[in-house]
């Protein structure tokens, strides 16, 4: 708890006050009797998105096919100037960022350039508490390479459900794995996972290593080329506020610039070479090799301008104060929710904590709904786990006191009994 905490409202007041990102709340549509708790799941609408969505439309209608090269965005260098934009969110050059495909296409692709089984190493390394869909793509991959997921998919235990342990990782790289894969932040609890030290002990043992980021870029300042980190890829739509289904980012570090892709495509060329049209593929020289298709220009747009804003507000800035609310958002659920059953099972410790909270509870899936009734937007995740996300560029300290008291409200007058308890169909 922090030495200063009180729990009033009127210290939420003051923190807001004090807030040095407040200002940033008005660009964003807020809907009026709501308080949003889920942008670990989507990130809001802002005007400059909006904006900038709005005039790639404009060009669309006013250029034509000239549109990729005129126009308030040109389109033929859109997806290299936003990996620019995002490169120092994620501690990299702008030749190492690529805006293109989703999150789990983007596995495969990277999955399909540094997966190469040979030997004895011949098996990939994750963790048994990763997002399932980074599962299903290496499944597919060691299956496409003739090997069994149930032997050659290593799954790291965790202790005690909720968290990873390094010391377990780096026991399991042993001389049998070729590749690892893991997240930056683990999606239930919100552990941060020592990804220099995991990297370090990965090449020390001739290991490559990437990391999916989906829930971290945007949150958590990253450090990916210093940390030599050889790829890592993520979604753009949560912390960075891109809009739903958006265009997702890849990093790959320079010293594999040059490498084939394991998945080519027309996209995956040098610019200079593109339409010439041979049929022996020239790759760029950067991340921009790791595309695939043409990009998904107007799902790439609102991505111009939340990254001006995220850009204006500084990513330190907007780890300073995710920390700050997220350790504000525990201390008022220890002082109000005492002897309610709900646990915390997110890191407490700051250096070991991502931008949501696991607030957990047996009866998680009754009380999100009732959240919901009293124009709250929590997010859960089965078993049990109640997240919430109170994101730095929109959500007040005074909305993180009212969501805790609405909390308590519903325990103490059982209204969440009135509903069963299991997931809608989005959880």
């Amino acid at each position: 708890m922090e030495a200063n905490f009180l729990p009033t409202a009127d210290f939420a007041k003051q923190l807001d006050q004090e807030d040095p990102l407040s200002r940033f709340r008005e660009e964003f549509y807020l809907k009026p009797g709501m308080i949003y708790m889920d942008g670990n799941s989507l990130g809001l609408l802002s005007r400059r998105a909006e904006k900038t969505l709005l005039e790639s439309l404009e060009d669309w209608k006013q250029y034509g096919i000239d549109g990729w090269t005129k126009g308030n965005h040109p389109w033929f260098f859109m997806a290299e100037q936003l990996g620019e934009k995002l490169a120092p969110l994620v501690g990299a050059s702008a030749e190492e960022v690529i805006v293109t495909g989703s999150t789990t296409v983007n596995l495969h692709q990277l999955v399909s350039t540094f997966y190469k089984p040979e030997g004895k190493r011949t098996k990939i390394l994750a963790d048994e508490l990763t997002f399932p869909s980074d599962i299903y793509a290496l499944q597919s991959q060691l299956k496409i390479h003739g090997y069994d997921p149930n032997t050659h998919l290593v799954r790291v235990k965790s202790r005690d459900g909720r968290f990873i342990e390094e010391d377990d990782m780096i026991d399991a790289m042993n001389d049998e794995i070729a590749l690892i894969v893991l997240p930056t932040v683990l999606y239930r609890s919100g552990q941060i996972i020592d990804m220099k030290r995991l990297t370090k002990e990965a090449h020390k043992r001739g290991i490559l290593i990437g990391f999916d980021g989906c829930h971290s870029v945007g949150s958590v300042p990253h450090f990916f080329s210093k940390w030599e980190v050889d790829f890592a890829f993520w979604c753009n739509y949560k912390y960075v506020n891109g809009g739903p289904g958006g265009v997702g980012g890849i990093f790959v570090n320079r010293k594999h610039f040059g490498k084939m892709p394991g998945l080519a495509g027309w996209f995956s060329s040098n610019k200079d070479k593109q339409f010439d049209m041979e049929h022996t593929l020239t790759p760029a020289h950067s991340a921009g090799a790791f595309q695939i298709g043409t990009p998904h220009i107007l799902s790439m747009a609102p991505l111009i301008g939340s990254l001006e804003m995220i850009t204006e507000a500084g990513i330190q800035n907007i780890r300073e104060k995710s920390l700050k609310i997220t350790q504000y958002l525990m201390d008022v659920i220890d002082h109000e929710l005492a002897g309610m059953s709900f646990f915390i099972g997110t890191p407490r410790e700051d250096a070991r904590r991502g931008g949501h909270v696991g607030l957990e509870h047996r009866e998680a899936a009754r009380i999100c709904k009732s959240l919901k009734e009293n124009g709250i937007i929590p997010d859960f995740r089965a078993p049990n786990i109640i997240r919430l996300a109170p994101v730095a560029l929109y959500t007040s300290y005074t909305e993180v006191w009212e969501v805790v008291q609405t909390l308590k409200k519903i325990i103490i007058e059982k209204q969440y009994e009135k509903y069963k308890n299991e997931r809608e169909i989005i959880a």
